[in-house]
């Protein structure tokens, strides 16, 4: 039997979906560490991270994007 989220091998799978001019939302089973190695507590399977710069809860994101932040990063076709 299959579960979303889960791959062939049973490993739980990482998805990380850019929303449009906002934050990259991570779900699944992920450490997010700073950059000495610092683990950053998550609760949950669902996170939200800042692309905009301007939130006051880096690197989560707080809706400080909202009305003036254009993240606009579609997948390009290949040639």
């Amino acid at each position: 039997m299959s579960h979303p989220g889960v791959g062939q091998a049973g490993v739980s799978q990482v998805t990380i979906k850019v929303r449009a001019n906002g934050p990259l939302k991570v779900t699944g089973p992920v450490t997010l560490v700073d950059h000495e190695g610092r683990p950053f507590e998550i609760r949950g399977d669902d996170l939200v991270l800042c692309r905009c710069g301007r939130s006051a809860d880096k690197p989560f994101c707080d809706g400080a994007h909202r009305g003036g932040f254009d993240g606009t990063c579609a997948r390009q076709q290949a040639l």
